[in-house]
């Protein structure tokens, strides 16, 4: 067993304790957040994702007109072939091969870049999605929301489509940068007097 399912199932154990001994003397609020639903679900995140589409549609378009290009050269290759002189189809031969090695090479840069890309914008969807599930857990007065790691909860407890109505309300983009959460307020003892 992981340690995050044994943290979760002792943190789990401990709640049930408190609320069974007594010692707690109001109900515990809690609920559970599916998300990946919501992370599939969210506006959010489809924005992220169409304009990840739209920034690599032109190198996207610039690989398929290469490949349709490819393809065709070889087809000529293949037909004409036969009726070239030695030298002529050993050149033809070379400059497709060569064209073929610099596909690859544009296609797997292109593979490596959206794949980049798009685990940057996840992450980013991922960290602005926590902080709205806290932020909508401290509006609604929960003590506790899990994620991973719940195979059961009853209707009432999962507030996963509650926060995705919340998302709804949102803009679609996310902030320039990550709401930053606030350190708690810290006292300074007063200064002592001279002498003392």
């Amino acid at each position: 067993m992981s340690t995050f399912n044994r943290s979760i199932a002792f943190l789990v154990l401990c709640l049930f304790g408190l609320t069974l001994s007594g010692t707690a003397s109001a109900e515990i609020k809690m609920g559970v957040v599916n998300f990946q639903k919501l992370l599939e679900d969210a506006p959010q995140t489809k924005t992220a994702m169409q304009a990840l589409e739209n920034e690599f549609a032109p190198r996207r378009r610039e690989l398929l007109t290469m490949q349709n290009d490819l393809k065709a050269r070889d087809e000529k290759l293949q037909k004409e072939g036969a009726v070239m002189a030695e030298a002529d189809r050993a050149k033809a031969e070379k400059t497709l091969r060569d064209q073929q090695r610099e596909f690859s090479r544009k296609a797997g840069e292109f593979q490596d870049d959206a794949s980049t890309r798009r685990n940057e914008e996840i992450g980013k969807v991922q960290r602005y999605l926590v902080t709205e599930i806290q932020a909508y857990a401290n509006a609604q007065g929960f003590d506790l929301v899990l994620g991973e790691g719940v195979f059961f909860a009853k209707g009432p407890f999962d507030i996963t489509a509650q926060v995705l109505a919340v998302l709804a309300t949102k803009p679609t983009t996310l902030p320039a940068s990550a709401p930053q959460t606030k350190a708690p307020a810290t006292s300074t003892p007063p200064a002592k007097p001279p002498g003392k």
